[in-house]
């Protein structure tokens, strides 16, 4: 999905009408009320985010209830999104891709997805009837959302967290309130589909700001050399993409050693734990140090761990994407300067070396100061309280 993507496509909803001004005000007190949030099982990239939003709105008070919007579904529509992903993206790219694609224009595809939309309305609606906002880190459920919605049998403030740095049809809903992301890259970005999107920022847990231990211990413990530069390549929890090429590729450059989080991929870590400049590791809860103890991160996908990088000032490169959203994403963060994409392996040693050497990059932040996610829900929670939601019936 490019930036100059045609502007005529028909989209997955219709966008007659759709532009909204967010007119959220500021948070204060405790807000009243009960949110329910709807992620998915398919990756850690929405669940972490879900999780992370919880975690944020219990600590304000706010009660909270998460539900994973596969559970909406029929049971071969649940197994075909869970469980297809990782291995159509992986030996099906070109698949993958046209699937990704064709979500964007009118036709068969964009119908099928309609329809498993329109399945999961039932439990959803039951699901929000007690809440009083009810927020989703799933492209899907937002799909759900703005169906009812539109229908009114959904009557108080839908919100979509795009974890995705690039925009897309499945993200964006004309009948979802207000759409929040992490980037105003993104927040740009998702002007094309016709909605007035808001930049957030990250929805990481605290220790991404402060690892829990020192730079030079992770580094021992690894087996790395205190003074050579290190990259840190994130596989996402399932291990997908061309990672060994990724890995072959990065150690053409001379002083470079190499730490893969090969997440929940066993196979994967088995093939690159061969090399003395490569620390294949398995899933890992301490991912904060050992982004400490990085000096950039090589990323093929833009999910959480991107993210968790510009949390942590950890200067990202995009290498290899996987196709679909991961080309998309690439894309959006390379137009917006947050990290660069070469393509191929003479351009990659060249633009590690060239982000390495400019440490100012861990102090840049890409979403307005002080902004929190979970400031804006429980806004728009308190606002529910004191003030009719514009737009629509109640």
């Amino acid at each position: 999905m490019a930036s100059d993507h045609d502007a005529s496509l028909h989209r997955l909803v219709p966008l007659a009408g759709s532009r909204r001004r967010d007119t959220t005000p500021p948070t204060t007190g405790t807000p009243a009320g009960r949110v329910l949030v709807l992620s998915a099982t398919v990756g850690q990239g929405h669940e972490g985010a879900a999780r992370e939003l919880a975690r944020r709105l219990t600590a304000r008070g706010v009660p909270v209830e998460v539900r994973d919007y596969l559970d909406a579904l029929p049971p071969l529509a649940r197994e075909v999104l869970r469980d297809l992903y990782q291995p159509t993206v992986q030996y099906a790219p070109a698949l993958f891709d046209s699937v990704f694609q064709g979500l964007e224009h009118d036709g068969v595809l964009r119908r099928t997805a309609e329809t498993v939309c329109r399945w999961a309305e039932p439990e959803v609606e039951r699901w929000s009837r007690d809440a009083d906002v009810v927020v989703t880190t799933y492209p899907l459920a937002g799909q759900t959302l703005g169906a009812l919605r539109e229908q009114g049998r959904v009557a108080v403030p839908a919100m979509t967290y795009l974890t995705d740095p690039a925009a897309h049809a499945t993200w964006c809903h004309p009948a979802v309130d207000h759409h929040l992301t992490v980037t105003t890259a993104t927040a740009l970005d998702a002007r094309r589909y016709g909605v007035a999107a808001r930049a957030t920022g990250p929805l990481c847990a605290p220790g991404f700001v402060q690892a829990g231990r020192s730079r030079e211990a992770v580094r021992d413990e690894l087996g790395l050399h205190r003074a050579a530069p290190v990259a840190l390549i994130s596989a996402g929890s399932l291990g997908m993409g061309a990672i060994p090429r990724m890995v072959r590729d990065l150690l053409a450059h001379p002083r470079l050693h190499v730490v893969v989080l090969c997440g929940r991929n066993a196979r994967l870590r088995g093939r690159l734990g061969r090399d003395a400049r490569v620390a294949a590791l398995g899933w890992r809860n301490d991912v904060s140090d050992l982004m400490a103890a990085s000096d950039v991160l090589v990323h093929n996908a833009g999910g959480l761990s991107l993210t968790e990088a510009l949390a942590a000032g950890l200067p990202a490169i995009t290498y290899l994407p996987i196709p679909g959203h991961g080309r998309a994403n690439a894309e959006v963060l390379a137009g917006a300067g947050i990290a660069p994409w070469p393509h191929d392996a003479r351009e990659l040693a060249a633009t590690v070396e060239d982000v390495i050497g400019k440490p100012t990059h861990r102090h840049r932040t890409w979403w307005p100061q002080g902004a929190d996610p979970a400031a804006v829900v429980a806004g728009v929670l308190m606002a529910r309280h004191t003030a009719p939601l514009p737009g629509r019936a109640q």
